[in-house]
């Protein structure tokens, strides 16, 4: 079958990821590009990279453009897809949500860390929380009621709390885990979205490297919620001079009745047989730590574990590619599970080796 693909917000750096992936996809035809501001420009002609590859042409944003989707992906910022996402659903159409609207299940937790009122919080219970390896089950009922003629809302998780949570799940679910889990993160310029400010600016951005959101970062309340551990995350996110990737080091307080009998051969055991049937995380041999390079341009997230030297902390680094697996191919990996096709359809490239 082919499935009719639209992308709202085309022209920024996530959408244009959607459009490179959709474009080469075997099962979605991409149909519409929306852009406002690039109404009438070709595609390939904005970015060169997708000569031969696309010949759409970005349209104003508005129903029109849509009316004859079968799945329209959101890579719009937060707050601005509550204003789409009603009418899409009405009009039959599954959605796939890249913005934080709909991730949060509580609307008071959503209206303290974003500071607007969510105006439908009736579709936060109904929208699949978008992270695959973690709420699989979640994303194929969706799948069943799709088949069965219903419009799925599909919440896709953010780029820093995919690449925690699943360096830390494995861990955290099997109870080994206590006290306050403390996060490092690094994250690469296309994290911040396309406009230039003096923070992302080329001569702010370029050789240096600043912590941002210190104590209070957005993606906090999404870290709690995927591992549920509500009020026991410190999460610090920093920006680096690169253009895609995020390493997370996410340290873990073991338990007392963990700790000190720690054996990280024990724990390499548990994440590799957690992820067994996931073809896009791997959990690198002991004594080997991820790289974003090694991500990047690809739908993979890299695990590397080790213990503190005193035995009493896990320490967990995941890498992904923020802008693949952070979004436009968590996006797709999600779509695919929600249409009934095989996880990984469009998703098979390699990172780029050098």
């Amino acid at each position: 079958m082919t499935i009719r693909a639209g992308i709202v917000g085309a022209a920024g750096f996530a959408g244009i990821e959607l459009v490179r992936l959709l474009s080469e996809h075997p099962e979605f035809e991409l149909v519409a590009a929306t852009s406002d501001s690039l109404a009438g420009t070709r595609v390939s002609e904005l970015y060169p990279a997708l000569i031969g590859h696309t010949e759409l042409v970005f349209t104003e944003h508005g129903a029109d453009a849509l009316s004859e989707c079968d799945a329209v992906f959101l890579a719009v910022p937060h707050t601005a897809a509550m204003a789409q996402v009603p009418a899409l659903l009405e009009a039959g159409i599954t959605v796939f949500d890249l913005s934080a609207d709909y991730r949060l299940h509580d609307p008071e937790v959503y209206e303290r860390w974003y500071a607007t009122e969510h105006t439908s919080p009736e579709l936060l219970e109904k929208a699949a929380f978008g992270l695959p390896e973690l709420f699989r089950d979640d994303l194929e009922r969706r799948a069943a009621e799709r088949e069965a003629g219903r419009p799925a809302l599909v919440a896709c998780a953010g780029c820093y709390p995919t690449a925690t949570s699943l360096a830390a799940y494995p861990a955290v679910h099997a109870g080994m885990v206590s006290g306050t889990l403390i996060v490092d993160a690094i994250s690469g310029v296309t994290g911040a979205g396309k406009k230039a400010t003096e923070r992302t600016h080329f001569c702010f951005a370029n050789e240096s490297v600043e912590a941002y959101g210190v104590g209070t970062h957005r993606h906090t309340p999404e870290i709690e919620q995927i591992l549920r551990v509500p009020g026991r995350v410190v999460f610090t996110p920093h920006l680096a001079p690169l253009n895609r990737g995020i390493l997370s080091t996410v340290y873990l307080p073991l338990d007392a009745a963990c700790a000190h009998a720690a054996d990280i051969e024990a724990i390499y055991a548990l994440y590799t047989e957690f992820y067994r049937d996931d073809e896009f995380v791997q959990v690198l041999p002991l004594g080997s730590m991820p790289k974003t390079r090694s991500v990047a341009g690809s739908n993979s997230c890299h695990i590397g574990l080790a213990l503190s030297q005193g035995g009493d902390m896990l320490i967990a680094v995941g890498a992904i590619d923020n802008l693949c697996k952070g979004a436009a191919g968590q996006a797709v990996q999600c779509a695919n599970i929600v249409f009934g096709l095989s996880e990984g359809a469009g998703l098979t490239a390699s990172a780029l080796p050098v």
